[in-house]
Order: C-alpha cells, then structure tokens, then sequence
C-alpha cells in the first residue's frame, strides 16, 4: 500500500514474460532467481530493493510474470522524493506511517504530502545478501530510525525468502492443489531491537508491514474473508475511508467476505481490524486465470482489542487501534494502469533490547482448471469464482 500519497507510475506497455522481466531485473543490478526442480515455479528478488520479491511465475521462463515492475524508475536507477515505487511483489515496509509515533514523518512535520516521506531503510538502500541457495535467499541490514515524537530505534533487520512447494502451500490452506499450476513463496521478516533501551508504547512501537503489488485488469477483485460477529464485540467489518470514501460500486459485502476493485482505476484503500481478521487474503483475476491467495502470521487469541499500528495521517487518539490487511487499487500513469496491492502486518512490538520479532506473509498464485480453482477460493476466501465476478457488477 503506498497509504497517505504517491506519485504517478509507470505501467509496462507491453507485458513481458517472467524471462523477461527477470533479465531486464538484471541488467540493472544484481538479482536472485530462485526455481522450482522443474524450472516452472519461478521467483525474482532484488537485494538493491531491500530484497523484494519483484515478480514470479508459475510457467517457466515463458510463463505470465505476476509483479508489477516500474520500468521507468528502474532504468533510472536513482530514487525519487516521498517514495521510490521500484515494484514486487512481495517489499518489507515498517509501521507506522502516520501519527504522533510516525516513521514516514520527522518533528514539527505537517501531515501532509509535502512533508511526508519514506524511510530509506525500506526504500532506498539494498540490503546485504547473508546466504543463497537454489529455493532460498537471505538477507540483513542495519539501521536507525527515528519517529515523529522523537523516539530513536535501532533495529537489525533479517529477510528470507524461500520457494514453498504446492504440496505444503496446499496443506497449510487446507486445500488439495495437486491438480493446479502453483508458485507459491514466504517471506521471513525478523526485526531485533539492537539499541540500549526497550521499545514502549508511551513513546511508540514499530510493527512489520509486508506488501505486494501485482499487476491488475480491470475484471481483478481482490477479496477479504472476515470474522463473522457482532460489531460491539468485532469491531467494524470493514474501513474504507483512508483517502475519502470507497465509492459503492468499488466495494461490496457478502455474509462473509469484503470485495474491493483491484483495476488501478482509482486511488482507494480498504482494511480490516483485528476484531475481524482472518489469517488469508487474495483476489480473483479472470483475465488472467489466476488465482492468488495471501497467508500471513495471525498471533493466536487476536481479537478487537489486539494492539495494531494506526497509520492514519492524523495525531492519533488511537495509536494501536490499525488494521492487520490493508488492500490498496492504485490511480492510472501515464501509460496506464499501475497496481494493485495486498498488505499484511504483525502487531505492534513492544521490544526488549535485544529481543525480536518475526512475521511470516506468503504469496501463492494458482492456475489450472476452473472447477479446481473454484473450490479453492469457497474453502479458502468464502467465496466461489462466480460470486466474485458478479460482486461488484
């Protein structure tokens, strides 16, 4: 989610394969391609982005490359003010980005566009590759940062990447994937406070934030089973005024599942609370055929009063009260549609010195048979195929 602002991208004009997509990755910095025994399961990750996962495939070489990449600032190399959109999907962000306890923000900042800013240690700088073998690659960097109340933290970051077979991606959701096309990858994200003093939320905490931007279609709908309950108890099933309201037409409700538009036709972003969350998201893409299904760590008994990041843009009455999935549709570039975005979070890290914390988020594409892919999505998203077509008609 590029939540509170971002400037316009840059769209492919052409799409390319996963190939590609991984030698133009290439040919601007040094990148790892992890593969599958048969080559068809295919990821890229680029350690001078922090080590995202920029794009992936289920095909081969050959095969439809699932990430949005901004060629444009890619070729250029050099970041950009307020936010270096590079791509993936799968990029490690820190929380929170707006409030009294901000990262996005420095003191005596306005909360406004002008002043707001991304932290380079999640933006800017490559982060050192620790170990790499041919289904894994892991990753480190060190850094300070400061928050808008002026509370210092110093922090060891540790990323890992891994391919996961379908057989175990299925057998985690609950699901049968033998008959399906599958690439499915985690990322391990570990933070250690490595300053002298503990981390308290009289002063703000960080939380991990992991987002991944796919290319959309204008038929894409990404969908958000939730915990069913009453709102006293849950909380809200749904916030959708991040940037105004989401118009009726871009969200809807079934009995157990939120459907947002990811078309990258309007800037609009949706979350769910820890009242309600559940431990996956995904979406439907019927232009291309894919299924992706997005599993995260949900700590044991979270429930509405669990402390999450707030990053609303705003001195916060509620500092903890954010969400645990965001989802975020993008505006149109110049050259067309840009992104859409699945986000997850852990909870906010009240850290010891010396102490860590790890948040696991898995991205799974799914391809075969519509049968098969059909009962995929009722099991895992509480929703067949057709009635995410139909959703948001």
């Amino acid at each position: 989610m590029l939540s509170g602002g971002c400037a316009s991208t840059h769209a492919n004009t052409k799409e390319r394969t996963f190939g590609e997509d991984a030698a133009f990755l290439k040919k601007h910095g040094y990148t790892v391609v992890l593969s599958s025994p048969d080559g068809m399961s295919r990821i890229a990750v680029a350690p001078k982005y922090q080590g995202r996962v920029m794009t992936s495939t289920l095909g081969g070489e050959g095969g439809v490359s699932y990430g949005y990449l901004n060629d444009k600032l890619i070729e250029s190399g050099k970041p950009v003010p307020k936010i270096s959109v590079w791509g993936g999907e799968d990029r490690f962000w820190l929380g929170p980005e707006g409030g009294q306890f901000a990262i996005f923000f420095k003191q005596g900042d306005e909360f406004t566009l002008e002043d707001w800013q991304t932290p380079a240690p999640i933006d800017s700088v490559a982060y050192d590759v620790i170990e790499e073998t041919a289904d894994s690659v892991a990753l480190a960097h060190d850094c300070t940062l400061t928050n808008y109340s002026g509370t210092r933290f110093d922090l060891h970051i540790d990323r890992t990447i891994r391919l996961v077979d379908a057989a175990r991606a299925g057998a985690d959701l609950g699901v049968d994937l033998s008959a399906c096309r599958v690439v499915a990858f985690e990322s391990e994200n570990t933070i250690t406070n490595t300053g002298p003093s503990a981390w308290r939320r009289e002063t703000g905490l960080l939380s991990i934030w992991v987002l991944g931007m796919f290319r959309p279609s204008d038929d894409c709908t990404v969908v958000i089973p939730f915990r069913q309950g009453p709102v006293e108890k849950l909380g809200p099933v749904v916030k959708d005024d991040y940037f105004g309201k989401v118009p009726p037409a871009r969200i809807g409700q079934s009995d157990e599942a939120i459907f947002f538009r990811g078309d990258s036709r309007m800037r609009t972003k949706i979350g769910v609370g820890p009242g309600r969350a559940l431990p996956v998201c995904g979406s439907w893409n019927p232009d291309r055929g894919v299924l992706t299904i997005v599993s995260y760590t949900l700590p044991p008994g979270v429930n509405q009063a669990s402390e999450y990041i707030n990053s609303m843009w705003e001195v916060q009455e509620k500092p903890f009260a954010g969400d645990v999935i965001n989802s975020y549709n993008d505006a149109p570039g110049e050259r067309g549609p840009t992104f859409y975005e699945l986000e997850t979070s852990s909870p906010a890290l009240a850290l010891a010195p010396g102490q860590s914390a790890t948040h696991f988020h898995r991205t799974i594409h799914i391809a075969g048979d519509r049968e098969a892919l059909d009962a995929v999505a009722r099991k895992v998203l509480r929703a067949g195929l057709a009635q995410i077509e139909n959703a948001l008609m």
